[in-house]
């Protein structure tokens, strides 16, 4: 599978071909490598073969009560995508995303855009898979079945596919087979299409010089900052403008779902019988591992293992003639290996009954008869012998105690913790589970998916609530539910008590934040303002300096800007700031403005000269831009395929039906 197939929408930027210094340049100059679905989008579908057990949905129907409308999201085609399948969809997403953020909310996704980006994966999915049926391709049975096999998390201990690791993997995502498969053939309809449509496209090399000599040109120019705190008023909004700012930025202040949970913990304190042998209890583990204990002896050898009979007795022979045993051995081509101190029985288990019987009937410092195991003919020289006389029951007395009082003490636990498990199926309250085990009933603060107590900045849940913090989540309240926190020895019995789902934060509760956050809306738009007014003197003709000072507010000094693109690729490492990326797209003698980020202000970018160094024909560089461009315009193709796939099998949406889709994921219905 190709770099391509493994990009995907939320690391987009790492897998993009021009990614590194090349890339800043073409970014500059050609935006041919943003589209609507970004090139992640488009060759997802290429991934899915290795990720069908984690995809997002591919049913087509699905029903949805209580939608107006029809329960149609989309008709594309004559293929009808359900309700349900965007349901899915959007769930599926989210789960993916709390594997690196667990805060995050169904209510956050959606606002962010998240609900309609699903809609378009799988508009596209469904254009692609109708495009693919109308001119005869198909994915057969036995195509998808080969996939299936060849993904590695569904094979077994044996290292081929295992049906029951298969539908494991299955019930643990919530998938069933048909999901899979049509999921898998899904991908394999992509690939059909997309491969041949995006590959080998070329760039010539003359466009591939233009663009590598501009890696060369000197730009010279200044950047004006013009904050919005320069801007931004001193007072306080009234109460009809604070409301409109916080109604239009909702979700700017959505606070993640909250819980507490109430929990006891429980492990060898709660006996109520006693773990302690008895004497008749430890003489019967005597009697019963007697042998254990009777005298034996433990035996160290060199050793080497030879696959032939003739071979073997032949470097035994030379051995026991009273050559040195590891010059004989490596001289054959062989290393010789110390083993043990063993006991017989224990050199059974690594050999074979006839190895440890000759092995064990040599003398000190002689070289035993020949013996096979399953690994070829055994040359043993034995080296040490060491023997162990038998131990009475008073020797192993309290060994035995410790054993038995182990095992008591784990089946009691288990026995207690499967009659605890017993009581919380016949709806046991948590209270009464704590009054009968004699334990502290303990409440939580408030906690966050993540693990973290709730407006906090460090606080963390407690250590004996980590095992829970997953299912607590999904679980409602007054249920309680027991886990392990030390396997077989301490246990874990909670109950979520109180549920705050994630919404946006009453405006009473977060009023000072707000009045900053317009006190600096307000600035933005002034600031923007002023941006507006400096680019009018500039046009003018004042210079940067000049217009700047004329607005008679205390402003950051100027930057002044002159270095070549390969000085700005060093000093940002890849990572330039809008303001640079813009100076080195623009044309010389323009000004330009800029919005900065989070809201900081604007900026005014001044770009005086551009001067650009030859290249030589044999520049490296030429040749390397042209394969980068290549790739890009391959993914360029690919992306305006699905496009005109998506045109030709025509789309509709369904408004209403996608409204009531995010009322019932927000729990707005």
């Amino acid at each position: 599978m190709t770099d391509k197939a493994r990009c995907v929408p939320a690391n987009r930027s790492e897998c993009h071909p021009l990614f590194g210094p090349v890339a800043q340049m073409i970014q500059f100059f050609r935006n041919f490598f943003k589209s609507k679905i970004g090139l992640g989008i488009t060759f997802a579908f290429l991934a899915l073969i290795a990720l069908a057990f984690a995809s997002s949905d591919v049913a087509n129907t699905g029903t949805f009560g209580g939608i107006s409308g029809g329960d149609r999201v989309a008709v594309v085609g004559d293929q009808k995508l359900g309700t349900a399948s965007l349901n899915r969809a959007a769930n599926a997403q989210v789960d993916r995303l709390r594997q690196d953020d667990p805060t995050i909310s169904m209510r956050a996704f959606i606002e962010q855009g998240g609900l309609e980006q699903a809609l378009e994966d799988l508009i596209d999915r469904t254009a692609i898979q109708e495009f693919a049926r109308r001119y005869g391709l198909r994915a057969g049975t036995n195509l998808v079945n080969s996939e299936i096999i060849a993904i590695s998390a569904f094979r077994g201990p044996d290292g081929n596919f295992s049906q029951d690791v298969y539908e494991t993997a299955l019930r643990q995502q919530g998938l069933s087979d048909q999901m899979v498969r049509e999921d898998i053939a899904s991908g394999l309809l992509a690939q059909q299409l997309l491969v041949p449509a995006s590959f080998g496209a070329d760039v010539p090399k003359g466009l591939a010089q233009r663009y590598a000599a501009l890696l060369k040109e000197r730009r010279k120019g200044a950047i004006a900052t013009i904050p919005s705190a320069a801007y931004a008023p001193k007072g306080d909004p009234d109460a009809e403008q604070i409301t409109q700012f916080y109604t239009s930025n909702r979700a700017r202040y959505i606070r993640p779902e909250r819980r507490v949970l109430r929990y006891i913990t429980f492990g060898e304190d709660a006996l109520d019988g006693a773990i302690e042998p008895t004497e008749k209890e430890i003489v019967a583990r005597y009697n019963r591992d007697k042998q254990k204990y009777a005298a034996s002896e433990e035996r160290s050898f060199t050793q080497i293992i030879v696959p032939t009979e003739q071979g073997a007795r032949a470097l035994r022979d030379r051995i026991a003639g009273g050559e040195s045993f590891g010059t004989v051995a490596r001289q054959a081509g062989f290393q010789p290996t110390e083993i043990g101190p063993l006991t017989q029985d224990s050199l059974r288990a690594q050999s074979s009954q006839a190895v440890a019987e000759e092995a064990f009937s040599a003398a000190r410092g002689s070289i035993a008869p020949l013996a096979r195991s399953a690994l070829g003919w055994h040359v043993l020289q034995v080296d040490g012998i060491t023997s162990i006389p038998e131990r009475g029951i008073a020797d192993v007395r309290e060994e035995i105690a410790q054993a038995l009082r182990q095992e008591k003490r784990r089946f009691a636990i288990a026995e207690l913790s499967a009659r605890v498990e017993e009581e919380i199926d016949e709806g046991i309250a948590l209270t009464e589970l704590a009054a009968d085990l004699k334990a502290d009933l303990k409440t939580s603060a408030p906690l966050t998916a993540d693990g973290k107590i709730y407006n906090t900045r460090d606080g963390q849940a407690p250590d004996e609530l980590a095992p829970a913090l997953a299912t607590a989540f999904q679980m409602e309240e007054g249920e309680p539910q027991l886990a392990e926190i030390q396997p077989g020895e301490l246990f874990l019995i909670y109950e979520v008590s109180q549920i705050t789902e994630s919404a946006a934060a009453p405006l009473k509760e977060i009023r000072e934040q707000v009045v900053l956050d317009w006190r600096r809306a307000e600035g933005l738009q002034k600031a923007r303002a002023a941006a507006d007014r400096i680019l009018a003197r500039l046009s003018d003709g004042n210079t940067l300096s000049e217009a700047v000072q004329a607005e008679k507010v205390a402003l950051p000094r100027i930057d002044q800007i002159d270095f070549d693109r390969q000085q700005l690729t060093q000093m940002t490492r890849g990572d330039v700031p809008a303001p640079l990326a813009l100076m080195f797209s623009m044309a010389q003698g323009t000004a330009k403005k800029l919005e900065g980020p989070q809201q900081i202000g604007w900026f005014v970018v001044n770009l005086d000269s551009v001067v650009v160094s030859p290249l030589a024909e044999d520049d490296p560089l030429i040749e390397r831009t042209q394969q980068e461009l290549s790739r890009a315009v391959e993914s360029e193709y690919a992306q305006q395929f699905v496009a005109a796939m998506r045109k030709e099998v025509d789309v509709e949406r369904n408004a209403a039906a996608i409204a009531a889709v995010r009322k019932q994921l927000t729990g707005e219905n």
